[in-house]
């Protein structure tokens, strides 16, 4: 395969390639869609938050270059969430993990994106009874969402009825087109304001995180 120089979140080759890549059978499924809608909570208290979020720590794009990071820059962005408010927190894994070297998962994307495939979890999806808004977090691959994310949200029926605030850390795309691939995942889900945060600044985005969180009214 050749090599792709664009980052994982970059705009370049891959995501040009990546944009024209039809939704196709997926490959592998974490089971049947729930089929029991989420039950509101009662008028008048506080919402139920979940904080179901997808990172990659390991060798990460880094200013033009790699860099190895303890904790991915997702994971840090929904630490600073976790400091601010009560949630619940799912984290979203592959039962097949990524790789620890980038360019090899730049590779593993690639060959999902074009096969429209749907990664399986390493876990069982949370239940949604009494969840309100979900904050749904994972980086950005390709300008869009990594295939994984795809995964959990067919797995969860969609987010049906519920207020769900996307947010990404990137590295030159910002959104891309994650807010489209979560808007044809979820027809019947609301989307609020989502947050984006460039990897390279995420440990400095504690501030950006706390007023996003004010204005969707959590905080």
């Amino acid at each position: 395969m050749v090599r792709i120089g664009a980052t994982l979140g970059a705009v370049g080759v891959l995501g040009a390639l990546a944009a024209c890549v039809p939704e196709q059978t997926p490959t592998s499924s974490a089971g049947p869609t729930p089929t029991v809608s989420p039950t509101p909570a009662p008028e008048g208290a506080l919402p139920r938050v979940l904080l179901a979020v997808f990172s990659r720590a390991g060798e990460n794009y880094w200013n033009g270059g790699r860099r190895v990071l303890e904790v991915g820059n997702t994971d840090v962005v929904a630490g600073m969430i976790r400091d601010s408010l009560e949630v619940e927190h799912y984290r979203i894994e592959a039962a097949d993990p990524y790789p620890f070297e980038y360019e090899p998962t730049v590779q593993r994307n690639w060959s999902e994106v074009q096969a429209g495939a749907r990664p399986s979890l390493a876990a069982a999806p949370p239940g949604l009874n009494g969840i309100d808004t979900v904050l749904l977090g994972s980086p950005v691959w390709a300008s869009q969402t990594p295939m994984i994310m795809r995964t959990f949200v067919e797995a969860v029926g969609g987010f049906a009825g519920l207020t769900v605030h996307p947010f990404v850390t990137y590295a030159v795309s910002g959104f891309g087109s994650v807010p489209d691939d979560y808007a044809a995942l979820c027809p019947d889900a609301t989307f609020g304001e989502g947050l984006t945060v460039r990897g390279e600044n995420a440990t400095g985005a504690a501030p950006e995180v706390r007023g996003w969180l004010a204005r969707i009214g959590l905080i």
